[in-house]
């Protein structure tokens, strides 16, 4: 059977024919589709929203944090697809155990390029991955001018409520904020090493940001909540899709237009 590295630098044996899937990341459920592999897909999390006819028709597992390891067991995974990040490590260890798990790690475009390419090469679907990726470097937004603006607005980039979180610098959200254009203002002070620090009513405070966005996941931010925060930032509070901003697969190439139209609005073009 041949033999795959991951992202965090395990070896992985997979079956030549890989049967059965099972994802534990919703972005790379989407991914998984994507690259042809959607037939294969049998077990999937409740936040697996794309595609939605796949989100309607495979068997859930759980959420990404508290996943059914006897729901996975039932469906004889030929391999389990996880994420650093998203997937606790002792379960996901567990899981590592007694089946072929692939884990990635995410934090910048270049290492979604990578794990786009690298699970391409382990699903068989290498000539796919790398369509994808040189779609994603040649697309719009990794070639837009706002990058290079030298006025770069700050932006703090929130995810939770009580208590509240914000996305700090090493992470794919931070990234993200970089292509438009944007300052993750967390920069200016470090984050204490944490990719998701708490951040209180004097941190909100302290940092008076140019504008906070109130992403719509984990936490399910709306415009109601857009007023508690207007009063800590200099421009505005905006709500933004959480999608857009933290899925790191496939949904790169669809969420240009979006990422796009925020930035041009942060810089007022």
């Amino acid at each position: 059977m041949p033999v795959f590295r991951d992202q965090i630098g395990r070896r992985t044996e997979v079956p030549d024919e890989i049967r059965s899937i099972v994802s534990l990341v919703p972005s790379q459920t989407e991914l998984i589709c994507d690259l042809g592999c959607e037939e294969a897909l049998t077990g999937i999390t409740s936040f697996c929203v794309h595609p939605n006819h796949v989100y309607r028709s495979r068997r859930r597992v759980g959420g990404t944090k508290n996943f059914d390891s006897a729901r996975i067991a039932a469906l004889r995974p030929d391999l389990i697809v996880c994420n650093k990040e998203e997937n606790p490590k002792a379960p996901t260890e567990a899981l590592a155990e007694q089946w072929p798990v692939w884990v990635s790690d995410v934090s910048d475009f270049r290492s979604a390029a990578e794990m786009i390419e690298m699970l391409g090469a382990v699903l068989g679907k290498q000539a796919e991955a790398s369509a994808m990726t040189e779609a994603i470097a040649r697309g719009r937004l990794l070639r837009s001018p706002f990058r290079e603006k030298k006025k770069k607005p700050s932006v703090l980039y929130m995810i939770w409520k009580d208590p509240y979180m914000a996305a700090g610098t090493d992470t794919f959200i931070s990234a993200a904020l970089e292509e438009i254009g944007a300052e993750n203002v967390l920069a200016r002070r470090g984050a204490g090493g944490l990719r998701y620090p708490r951040i209180d009513e004097d941190d909100l405070a302290e940092l008076n940001p140019d504008f906070i966005f109130l992403s719509s996941e984990p936490y399910p931010f709306k415009e109601k909540h857009a007023a508690e925060f207007a009063r800590y930032c200099k421009r505005g509070a905006l709500t933004v899709n959480g999608e857009v901003f933290s899925w790191y697969g496939s949904r790169i190439m669809k969420s240009e237009d979006d990422l796009l139209r925020t930035a041009a609005y942060i810089h007022g073009s």
